[in-house]
């Protein structure tokens, strides 16, 4: 689960009792410096720091670290190489620290205004300045200009007479769907459930709405208005695949006035190049569409679309799947072509 998905829980759920935060690993670990989760007062975890085995030690601190309100470091060193416990059952050799922190006063509120500014398309940085070991933190918020994918991170410097951590929170991704067609279904459903904001645009509501599409988002438009409507960026992914020719043709040239993060054509080379005439083919359109595993139908079709949204999000675009092909000398214009 993604760092957004965390800020939601605590935005949403006042149940929500202590952060954790990944703030150090050295050598291997399942996840890496700046994975945060939240434990619940009843139990229970949203998100996760480990395949499931550090969760359950974590889970006894909440009580303490709630009651106290102050914050708190936990260390799992796997390194030993006699350790059959913890090395074994989380698959690292690493040591990782966790930094516990209850969830009020000046957290909250700063994780609320992190939320906030997410929402509005803002890269936000919180920065956590330690005094008195860990129990005593300091929280500042930063706007960055930074504009690769992800959602967290974290480094640590180590300033005279004083520890300073920071955390960078990225907008989700927003995937932007044209086409409210049957076969649009799984593909939404992959991608929102894979990290992306997704929106379902389409010209017919009794296609485009929340019963057929439920817990994203849908704009209702012809093509002409949705351009404006969406306000595109340079981090939007577009699919475009509504199968009818003429909406398509209208929506891909409003959308060309803008530099996308990602667009993806659904059709024929032939049906895809009656599309760009009097355009240039810029870098980030993807036509023919998704990754070539020789998918048939929608569902696999919607696998090879977003393996092909996550590889360009992880910046591995152009490599395994893609690249074999290609080196086979296999007609990669055949995957995703309806």
């Amino acid at each position: 689960m993604e760092a957004y998905d965390i800020l939601q829980a605590v935005e949403n759920n006042t149940g929500a009792r202590v952060l954790a935060t990944v703030i150090h690993v050295e050598g291997h670990a399942y996840r890496k410096q700046g994975t945060v989760m939240l434990l619940m007062a009843d139990g229970s975890t949203v998100g996760t720091i480990s395949p499931g085995c550090l969760e359950g030690d974590l889970a006894a601190y909440v009580p303490g670290v709630w009651e106290s309100q102050k914050p708190q470091m936990v260390e799992y060193d796997m390194r030993p190489a006699d350790d059959f416990g913890w090395g074994e059952t989380i698959g690292c050799g690493g040591l990782i620290r966790i930094l516990l922190e209850p969830l009020a006063g000046e957290l909250l509120v700063n994780l609320l205004v992190v939320k906030d500014r997410l929402d509005h398309g803002e890269v936000v940085e919180l920065i956590r300045t330690y005094a008195d070991g860990y129990s005593d933190i300091r929280y500042a918020l930063q706007g960055s200009g930074i504009e690769e994918e992800g959602f967290s991170a974290t480094s640590v410097v180590r300033e005279p007479f004083r520890l300073v951590t920071s955390t960078l929170f990225m907008p989700k991704p927003r995937v932007i769907v044209f086409g409210a067609n049957p076969d649009a279904i799984p593909l939404v459903q992959m991608a929102a459930s894979s990290g992306f904001r997704v929106v379902v645009a389409d010209w017919r509501e009794s296609f485009c709405n929340a019963e057929r599409f439920p817990g994203v988002e849908t704009m209702v438009a012809f093509p002409e208005s949705l351009v404006e409507k969406l306000a595109l960026n340079e981090r939007d992914y577009v699919v475009i695949m509504s199968h009818q020719f003429e909406k398509d043709t209208a929506f891909f040239r409003g959308i060309m006035a803008y530099h996308l993060h990602y667009l993806g054509i659904m059709g024929s080379k032939e049906r895809t190049a009656r599309m760009l005439e009097g355009f240039e083919r810029p870098d980030w359109l993807h036509a023919p569409i998704g990754l070539n595993i020789g998918s048939e139908g929608a569902f696999e079709n919607a696998v090879s679309i977003v393996s092909e949204l996550i590889a360009i999000k992880r910046g591995k675009h152009g490599a395994g799947v893609w690249s074999a092909s290609l080196a086979h000398g296999r007609d990669v214009g055949s995957f995703c072509s309806w």
